[in-house]
């Protein structure tokens, strides 16, 4: 089996997990948009903001040195296992406890009233359960063992869906005589609507204990051993990622917290800050075609990249994955952007979300280049130059905060939109060009250029040209979409036995 294949395999299998579970997810959203009002939603998608910048600081970069360290000749893979996940343990109950004695400031900035403070223990727990998880999953990837994680990943996130559906829509259904009113008693017992949106959370908090009990044998398969002098190259490896990370996360999560922050009163007419929050949280969701593909293929690639370092071949090999990787996001890009109202409808079950459908084109794009960013960055992760990550990191970082400042009290939250384009795009371009520098690889860059660019503007003419009527409407985007597949096969499938790279 070649390189690209046993690469592909390993993706379809994370993706399974990945795609089926984001699926799995993402069929809450309606649930969660009918549930609740724009407002209410809007707390959702701050604190989960909030939980995206803290996942970094709890795990620190560890899960790729692991990788790095794993990879290196005459390491002992079960003494490191056991050091980073001895740090991991302690760090991650520090912490966990520091959040928790926090709750009523960070709920704070979130604007969330008194009486909450449940909701922010939650999520701190829910952290540290996976934070925990976070080594034995990259344990699973390093040994291969893509079927053990994608099942464990699996379900773990069906429970989640589970208790999502049965807290938001029986437990009410039940309680209110709907339905089965003879079920009334005991789910007088288990529910309390209070909570309201509090079960999302709740929901979250087991699934993550389910899937750290899932895990017991290679929790279980560990002894305790801490000792700092040993780690501290294993730390110094890792830290430019966890700032690498955290600045990511600004980049990617930052918008949804400053948006109540800097909109100005009344932008939107009738509605709150935490509304619009709501509707742009719902609305980025739509993007979560493009951000599964991008999750399953960073599963599978990281850990190959590492052990594809060393054959001599190795540039070559890490061009063609980047093309047929952009090109296979460059197809979804086209495909959802097209039909984006179609998917709102499906997804969105207020029509208050509706009116935020205009971000999803552009995030689709930044997403697109935040996976070929990834791609990118195999070169300072394979040279041990991980501090130029920390560097674009920080750029893309600057430039988020900077464009939202100027663009949101414009734009809305179709200004924090384009800046996470910006943002992606730009680290993509300093990526590539720094790494032409340190570890030249053949990427037909030009190439992927134009592409991009002609999946660009069919989508850009899609949208400006509105045909009237329901079937008009599909069959012209229907057919700018075909165009597209035609063209990719017509120039790509001659050239699929040997690629032509163009500078």
């Amino acid at each position: 089996m070649s390189v690209a294949k046993k690469l592909a395999s390993q993706t379809a299998v994370y993706g399974v997990s990945s795609i089926v579970g984001r699926v799995l997810t993402y069929l809450l959203v309606p649930i969660y948009t009918g549930a609740f009002a724009a407002a209410e939603y809007g707390v959702v998608t701050g604190l989960y903001a909030y939980v995206s910048f803290l996942n970094v600081v709890f795990t620190y970069g560890m899960e790729t040195t692991y990788f790095r360290f794993a990879n290196r000749l005459g390491t002992d893979r079960r003494e490191l296992y056991d050091r980073v996940l001895s740090l991991l343990l302690v760090s991650t109950a520090g912490l966990t406890a520091l959040l928790m004695l926090l709750a009523r400031p960070l709920l704070g900035l979130l604007e969330i009233p008194p009486g909450h403070e449940q909701y922010a223990v939650w999520v701190a727990l829910i952290l540290g359960l996976d934070a925990l998880t976070a080594i034995p999953f990259a344990r699973l990837r390093l040994e291969n063992k893509a079927r053990k994680f994608a099942t464990i990943k699996l379900v773990g996130i069906v429970a989640n869906v589970a208790l999502n559906l049965f807290f938001i829509v029986l437990c009410p259904a039940v309680a209110s005589g709907k339905w089965l009113p003879a079920l009334q008693p005991l789910v007088t017992h288990l529910y309390d609507p209070t909570v309201g949106v509090g079960y999302v959370f709740l929901s979250n908090l087991f699934a993550s204990a389910l899937t750290l009990l899932l895990l017991w044998r290679e929790l279980l398969d560990f002894r305790f051993r801490l000792n700092l002098a040993v780690l501290r190259p294993l730390l110094g490896y890792a830290y430019p990622l966890m700032l690498m990370g955290l600045a990511g996360m600004v980049n990617e999560t930052l918008d949804r917290i400053l948006l109540p922050k800097w909109l100005p009163d009344n932008f939107y007419p009738g509605q709150s800050s935490l509304t619009a929050v709501g509707i742009y949280g719902a609305c980025y969701k739509l993007s979560i075609f493009m951000s599964l593909v991008i999750q399953a293929f960073r599963y599978a690639a990281e850990p190959f990249f590492f052990a594809q370092s060393t054959e001599k071949n190795s540039p070559a090999t890490f061009a063609m994955i980047l093309k047929w990787f952009t090109l296979c996001c460059a197809i979804i890009f086209v495909g959802i952007s097209l039909n984006v109202e179609d998917f709102g409808q499906l997804f969105l079950r207020r029509p208050e979300y509706l009116q935020g459908l205009v971000v999803v084109p552009i995030l689709l794009l930044a997403n697109l280049f935040l996976g070929v960013y990834y791609n990118l960055s195999v070169w300072f992760k394979l040279t041990d130059r991980t501090y130029y990550g920390t560097y674009i990191g920080a750029g893309g970082a600057v430039l988020t905060i900077v464009l939202n400042f100027l663009l949101i009290p414009l734009l809305g939250y179709l200004g924090c939109a384009i800046a996470t384009l910006a943002c992606y795009f730009t680290m993509a371009i300093l990526c590539w060009r720094l790494g032409e520098r340190h570890f030249p690889v053949p990427y037909p860059a030009l190439r992927l250029g134009l592409w991009l660019l002609l999946a660009s503007g069919l989508v850009g003419l899609g949208w400006w040209v509105q045909l009237d009527g329901w079937w008009a409407r599909h069959a012209w985007h229907a057919g700018l979409t075909v165009a597209f597949l035609v063209a990719l096969y017509v120039v790509e499938r001659p050239r699929t036995a040997a690629p032509l790279v163009v500078r």
